[in-house]
C-alpha cells in the first residue's frame, strides 16, 4: 500500500522536530554528533512512526518490536524519537551527554526508555539484532528486530559474520536499514575504506536488499513494507543520505561529523531548519 498524503505529512513534520531536537541537544551538550542523526531522520522517523510496534503502552512486553541503534554515536536522534513516542520527557532532552542522565552519547540499554541494546563500538549491530530475531522466532513471537547501521560501519569484519549467520537462519523478521552518506570521522568513506555497492554485498550473502533514497519517506515506507512481505531471508535496505541534512553548512562536511554547534550556528541552523518545514 502506498503511504498515504497525511501520513507522509506526519513523517516528514517528526523529521523536522527531530532535526530541531537534535542541534539543541548537541549545541547544549556542548559536544556530540549532529551531523548523522540529521541525515537519518527521514528514515528514522519512518520506520517509528509506521512500522515499528514500540509505546508507552507495550513497552514491557516481551514480544514486541526491537530496535539497536549501530552508529550508537547518532543517538541524538534516537532519543529525540523516544521523546517523539512519548517513551523519553521531552524536557529530558536537554540533559544529553550530562553527567546522570541515561541519555548517554552512545545508546545504553534501558528497559524503561526502550533502549534494547548498549551500542558504541561499530560492527556489533547486526550480531546483536540477529540473536533478537533469532529468538523471537524460537520463543513464537510475531516481533521484527530492526537495526540501523551505516556505511562506515560496514567495514568492521562481525557485520558480514552477523549477515551471513542471518541469511542462513532465515531470519525474514529482521531489517537492516544503512545510512549510506560516504561521510565518516576521518572524510570520505571511498578515500578511508570504501566499501563499494552494499546492495550487491547483502545480495550476495543472501539478503533481500534494496536501494533507496532516505530522505524520500514515500520510498523509505515502500522499502519497509516490502521487508515484511519477505518470508524467507532477512532485509537490508541501503538508505542513500547527506549528513548534516536541512542545515548548509554542516550538509556533507565531514567536519560535522562530531562537532557542537556554537551559539551563532544554533541560530542559523534553527533559522535554516524552520524555512523548511513541512
Amino acid at each position: 500500500m502506498v503511504l498515504n498524503r497525511e501520513r507522509a505529512d506526519a513523517i516528514r513534520a517528526t523529521a523536522h522536530q527531530v532535526r530541531e531536537d537534535v542541534v539543541r541537544m548537541v549545541h547544549a551538550a556542548k559536544c556530540g554528533h549532529p551531523g548523522g542523526p540529521l541525515g537519518m531522520a527521514d528514515f528514522m522517523a519512518t520506520l517509528f512512526i509506521e512500522h515499528m510496534q514500540l509505546t508507552p503502552e507495550n513497552l514491557h512486553t516481551p514480544e514486541r518490536d526491537r530496535f539497536v541503534l549501530g552508529n550508537g554515536h547518532t543517538c541524538a536522534g534516537y532519543y529525540a524519537l523516544l521523546a517523539a513516542q512519548g517513551i523519553i520527557p521531552r524536557e529530558e532532552l536537554m540533559n544529553f551527554r550530562k553527567m546522570g542522565s541515561p541519555l548517554q552519547g552512545h545508546p545504553h540499554r534501558n528497559a524503561t526508555l526502550g533502549i534494547d541494546f548498549s551500542t558504541g563500538s561499530l560492527g556489533n549491530s547486526l550480531s546483536g539484532a540477529s540473536g533478537m530475531a533469532l529468538g523471537a522466532r524460537l520463543n513464537g513471537w510475531d516481533t521484527r528486530v530492526y537495526s540501523a547501521s551505516s556505511d562506515g560501519e560496514s567495514q568492521e569484519g562481525q557485520i558480514w559474520e552477523a549477515a551471513t549467520s542471518a541469511a542462513h537462519y532465515g531470519l525474514s523478521n529482521l531489517t537492516v536499514i544503512v545510512d549510506f552518506n560516504n561521510i565518516q570521522i576521518d572524510g570520505e568513506m571511498r578515500q578511508v575504506m570504501n566499501v563499494r555497492d552494499l546492495r550487491e554485498k547483502y545480495e550476495a550473502f543472501g539478503w533481500h536488499a534494496v536501494d533507496v533514497d532516505g530522505h524520500d519517506v514515500v520510498a523509505v515506507d515502500a522499502a519497509l513494507c516490502a521487508a515484511k512481505d519477505e518470508t524467507e531471508r532477512p532485509s537490508a535496505i541501503i538508505a542513500h543520505t547527506h549528513l548534516g541534512k536541512g542545515v548548509s553548512f554542516m550538509e556533507d562536511q565531514p567536519g560535522w561529523h562530531g562537532v557542537a554547534p556554537n551559539d551563532e550556528e544554533l541560530e542559523q541552523a534553527l533559522a535554516e531548519l524552520e524555512a523548511l518545514q513541512p
